[in-house]
Parts: C-alpha cells; sequence; structure tokens
C-alpha cells in the first residue's frame, strides 16, 4: 500500500528531534550575573576563601543564589548586575591584589542537564558583549631565542662528534663557528650540513663558517611562535571562565583574542599582558659567585636575583625551555615533603636525558623571564621589549631522568603550588604585547539578540501564514518541519564543541527558513501537478516526495559546497555565517524530506481518499 512509513522511520524522527529538543532546550534558562574569583601566583584557592567570601557578602546584606568551588576557580551567582558590580568590589577588597576577581555570565542551566553535556549556544562577541584584543608577537625574540638554541646544538655536536673549534658566536642573522685549520672546518661544515638540513652552511674568510636558518626554517620557527603563544593564551584564558573564548592567528605575527561575556575588562588585560617564559639552566660551580657580584662575570656565564636568597651564578647554555613543559601538578614525595611533578615533550625529555647523565648531585635553576614593553617602536615599527630575568627555583639533580621528573627542595606547599602554577599557565615563545583593543558592551549585545530575535520571528511567522493560507492542512504539516527545523538548529549549535552564535549566524538562520520552506514548496507544487495529471491523491503524494527529491538534493548540495568554501577561506563573521547555513540546509532537508513525509503518511497515508488539503 502507498504512503505507509516503517516503524524504525517513526522511531528514528521522534529520536532526533528528541535528541536536538533536549540539547536546545539549556538555552530555555538563562544566564546568572556571577562573579568568578580565581587563585594569582600566590594564593590558592579553596573553601577557607569560600567561607571568607560568603561572610563578606552576608556583611554587606549581600544574597547569592549560590557559591561554589569547582576546578580550583569560585563562582558566586548574583541575581542582577547591579549586585554583581557591588560584589566585585567587596570581595576584591576583602581578598587583595593576589586574587583575580573578573565579572562574568554563567550559564543557569539545570545539573541534570549539565550532567548530560547540555549547555547553552555559544554567543559571539557581538552579541554577548566582552572584550576583543590584538596582540602582536615579538618576532625577533622569537629567532633570537632559535639562533640561541643552534649555538648551544652546535657546540655539543662537535663536542660529541671529536671536531675541536675555536668558538661559536651567535649573530642578529645567524652563528658564526670558529676554527684553528681548514681540514677541521671542512670537516666540520660536512658533519653540520649533513646533520642540519634546516639550515644554509657557508664559508666565510677567517676560517669561518656562517650558519643561517633556511627560508622555510624561518618560516616554521614564527609560525611555531604564534601557535605556542597561541596555547599558552588560551591556558591563559581559563582563569577568565570564559565560556567559549576565540583565540586565532590573525597574518604573520599577531593574534586576535575575542572574550565574549567578559565585563572587567582590566583583569583580562592583566592576565594576558603577563608575558612570561621558563627555562632549565645548569648552576656554575665551577667560578666564585663573589667575583660575579663585583663585575667579574665568567664567559658563557650569568648571574641573576634569585627569589629565596643571594644571586646565582648560572651557565648561559639553556637544558629546556618551558615550551617543552606539557605538565606540571604539585604534591607531596615519599617523605612527606613539598615536590612539583613535570613532564616534558619528547624533544625537552631528550635534552633532559643528556644533561642529566652528567649532572648527577649538581643544582639545576628553574629562570623565570618577564618581557616588559617599553611603550617604543623599532625601525621596522616592532614594539621593543625589555626583558627581565629572575631565579625562583634551585634543585639538585638525583638521579638521572628525561621527560618525567621531580622538583624537591621546596620550602612549603604553597612554594610547591606556586611553582607548578607557573610551569602549567605556559611559557611564551617569544614576549606578546596588546596593540589593539575594542570592548562591546553586554548593552549593545542584548539589542542585537533582541534585533536579530525579531527578525528570525516576523520571518518565521510570515512564511507560517503563507504556508497555512496557501497549502492548507499540508501548510500546517510544513509548518510544525519548519518549527522542529528551528529546534534542531539550536539544538545542534549547543552540541557541537566551539560552534560559536554571532549576528551573521543569526542572518543564516533567517535564510535558512526561507530554505526550509522552499523544499515544501517543491514538493506541495509536484502533489498539485500529480493531481492535475489525474493521478489519485495518495499516487500524487508518493510521485511528489519521490520526484521532487533530486531536485532538492542537488540545490541544497551546491549551497553546502558553498558555505563549505565560505568556512575554510572566511574568518570571523564569515564563519558564523557559513556554520549555521550548513547546519541549517542538513536540518532542513531532514524535516522538509523525512519529517513530513512521515507525518503526511501518518496523516493521510493508507486512506481511500478523494481529494487533498492542499
Amino acid at each position: 500500500m502507498l504512503n505507509q512509513t516503517p516503524l524504525w522511520k517513526y522511531l528514528m524522527v521522534i529520536f532526533v528531534v528528541s535528541l536536538c529538543a533536549l540539547y536546545a532546550s539549556p538555552n530555555l534558562y538563562g544566564e546568572d550575573h556571577a562573579v568568578q574569583i580565581s587563585a594569582g601566583k600566590n594564593a590558592v584557592v579553596n573553601a577557607a576563601v569560600v567561607e571568607k567570601v560568603t561572610a563578606e557578602l552576608a556583611a554587606a546584606n549581600i544574597t547569592s543564589k549560590s557559591i561554589v568551588l569547582e576546578n580550583e576557580q569560585i563562582l558566586v551567582r548574583l541575581d542582577d548586575s547591579d549586585t554583581q558590580l557591588i560584589a566585585r568590589e567587596k570581595i576584591e577588597k576583602a581578598l587583595g591584589d593576589d586574587y583575580f576577581v573578573a565579572m562574568n555570565l554563567a550559564p543557569d542551566t539545570p545539573a541534570w542537564l549539565e550532567n548530560l553535556g547540555g549547555t547553552p549556544m555559544k554567543l559571539g562577541l557581538d552579541l554577548r558583549g566582552g572584550v576583543h584584543f590584538l596582540m602582536e608577537v615579538d618576532m625577533k625574540s622569537a629567532l633570537s631565542k632559535t639562533l640561541e638554541d643552534m649555538v648551544g646544538d652546535f657546540r655539543t655536536a662537535l663536542r660529541e662528534e671529536g671536531i675541536r673549534y675555536r668558538t661559536v658566536k651567535q649573530l642578529d642573522d645567524g652563528v658564526e663557528i670558529f676554527f684553528r685549520d681548514q681540514e677541521t672546518l671542512d670537516k666540520a661544515e660536512f658533519f653540520l650540513k649533513n646533520r642540519n638540513r634546516d639550515f644554509v652552511f657557508v664559508e666565510r674568510s677567517g676560517l669561518v663558517i656562517f650558519a643561517s636558518m633556511s627560508e622555510q626554517k624561518l618560516a616554521e620557527t614564527r609560525d611555531y611562535a604564534v601557535k605556542q603563544n597561541i596555547t599558552i593564551i588560551r591556558n591563559r584564558v581559563n582563569q577568565l571562565g570564559v565560556a567559549e573564548p576565540t583565540v586565532q592567528k590573525q597574518g604573520p605575527d599577531r593574534i586576535v583574542v575575542q572574550l565574549p561575556g567578559i565585563q572587567d575588562t582590566a583583569k583580562a588585560k592583566e592576565i594576558l599582558n603577563a608575558t612570561a617564559t621558563l627555562e632549565y639552566r645548569e648552576v656554575d660551580l665551577e667560578h666564585d659567585v663573589r667575583d660575579a657580584i663585583n663585575g667579574r662575570v665568567p664567559a658563557g656565564s650569568e648571574l641573576l636575583p634569585y627569589d629565596k636568597g643571594g644571586p646565582q651564578l648560572l651557565k648561559k647554555k639553556v637544558i629546556v625551555a618551558g615550551s617543552s613543559i606539557i605538565d606540571a601538578n604539585s604534591g607531596v614525595d615519599q617523605y612527606g615533603s613539598p615536590k612539583v611533578s613535570i613532564s616534558l615533550d619528547s624533544k625537552g625529555g631528550a635534552k633532559m636525558l643528556n644533561f642529566t647523565k652528567r649532572a648527577v648531585g649538581k643544582p639545576m635553576a628553574v629562570v623565570f623571564i618577564e618581557f616588559k614593553s617599553t611603550g617604543e617602536r623599532d625601525a621596522d615599527d616592532k614594539l621593543i621589549f625589555e626583558e627581565e630575568r629572575r631565579v625562583i627555583s634551585v634543585a639538585t639533580i638525583n638521579g638521572v631522568f628525561s621527560n618525567q621528573f621531580e622538583t624537591t627542595g621546596l620550602d612549603s606547599p604553597q612554594e610547591a603550588y606556586d611553582l607548578a602554577l607557573l610551569l602549567r599557565a605556559g611559557a611564551l615563545i617569544a614576549p606578546i604585547q596588546i596593540i589593539e583593543e575594542r570592548t562591546v558592551g553586554p548593552s549593545l549585545g542584548q539589542e542585537n539578540i533582541d534585533l536579530g530575535t525579531q527578525a528570525i520571528i516576523w520571518g518565521f511567522v510570515a512564511v507560517l501564514i503563507f504556508m497555512l493560507i496557501y497549502y492548507k492542512k499540508f501548510g500546517f504539516v510544513a509548518n510544525i518541519a519548519l518549527t522542529l527545523n528551528l529546534v534542531m538548529i539550536i539544538g545542534i549549535m549547543s552540541m557541537i564543541p566551539g560552534a560559536t552564535l554571532s549576528l551573521p549566524g543569526m542572518a543564516g538562520i533567517v535564510l535558512t527558513v526561507g530554505m526550509a520552506v522552499d523544499a515544501n514548496v517543491l514538493i506541495f507544487e509536484r502533489i498539485r501537478e500529480e493531481i492535475k495529471d489525474g493521478r489519485s491523491p495518495q499516487q500524487a503524494i508518493h510521485h511528489g516526495y519521490d520526484s521532487a527529491f533530486s531536485t532538492i538534493l542537488d540545490a541544497n548540495i551546491t549551497t553546502f559546497l558553498v558555505g563549505l568554501i565560505l568556512f575554510a577561506v572566511g574568518t570571523g563573521p564569515i564563519k558564523g555565517f557559513s556554520i549555521t547555513l550548513m547546519i541549517g540546509i542538513i536540518t532542513s532537508m531532514f524535516t522538509a524530506i523525512i519529517v513530513t513525509r512521515v507525518i503526511v503518511n501518518a496523516w493521510w497515508g493508507g486512506k481511500r481518499l478523494t481529494k487533498l488539503s492542499i
């Protein structure tokens, strides 16, 4: 019999629509005005801080919806923005500068729904309000750091190969290696060329080999510097509790940071501007530190201040840079003493293994390096940074290790926690500086939401009325499918990690409403034509859906490909538009072809009909 739907198709439609409706439902609960508290480098967030915050709010007669400690952060939910502002001021005053106190908006999703992974749709900067930063990476420092590593690698490689050299000198654009005779130079050049394919080696007068990075190596170094900094910035942004931050590359040396929902831009700048890196260095035991203090610093060494005591004389050669640190956690060792467990990547682990093989029993220092902008620019219009170095930890190497090791000898659990936080926060490959800042107020974001929502509602209502009048009962079926289509778009957008709804994305939804009903118009018009040609109502329904399918499929595939291209080559608002467009195409195909046919078959299928309400 014509127009009968199998049970599995009913179950499939019910399952898909119910799943999308479930994950769309968190958007109905709205958001709470919240104050988030995170620990600075000299503090820790624990139950005692929760009690202090609770007492401070009670003393100020501020009623909170909840105060929750989770993931080393405290989230205080409040009733309105005025209360939020007062609460932040009171908490900041009570806790002092050791804590980050930021205002944001926290989803009010029920716990049971959160446990199922349900979260509201992420809103972009133009809808939620927030702050936009454009940051510039100091590529000179990145390239200089790579050349510095080259110096150490060349010395180690030549020494292990038994090739004697006079000295290795770092220049602005490369490295010079000096030799005593031509035979040794030729041997070294052959060895280094085969070992370092990413570098260009040129022989110069005076028994010198000049090594510089190839164009490919230069491009890789610059790209790696930006990508590594992006990863670290994302880690730092997590301290602000931003639900869906945008951190992406723009051009060869710039990074765009968008923080939707952040109302406290000062704290955001404070965290992002904390430009720092770390290095593991060997303590120089061969020379007297008192001579270095008096101005006689030996070549190849450096005198640095130490947070916990007098200056430390260190070897200039870096064992492992902070960029190799994957993870760091504080804890206690088997004797109950504080420790920090550290994990390195494979490259860093190999370097650490080579060093510790010959340095058991010797001290190793952790150097903390900060880059501070002078506010001035050089001849190439690049920011000029000042570098400040200090030793934050010195520990004795008790055994040979590589990518997994522990730092002990710390004075307190708090010191271990602080050190782990610094290591885990990440080490920037090169210093960065905020060169542009734009703020979108919550009121403007809300106005955009209201206007965009009105556009969707009016467009939606106009289509519903037209379909109901023009196609009668079949128009009613199309309207059900159109409503489910909107629910599915919102549900899928809420489920996809990283998907963000922006103002252009709302335009994509409006466009999708028209495209969704277009498929039903094609089907219904084809059914009308079949009836005019003398087919029975059941045959008209059957042939109408089957004949229109190929046309609908072709039209939607071409539009989907355009959306895919926009997503691949576009940025920012273009991506937002293309995402909602592509999701809308998929959901409209499902609702217009499958859902409506299931409803039509359930309503009219298998019945003796003389006419259709179409």
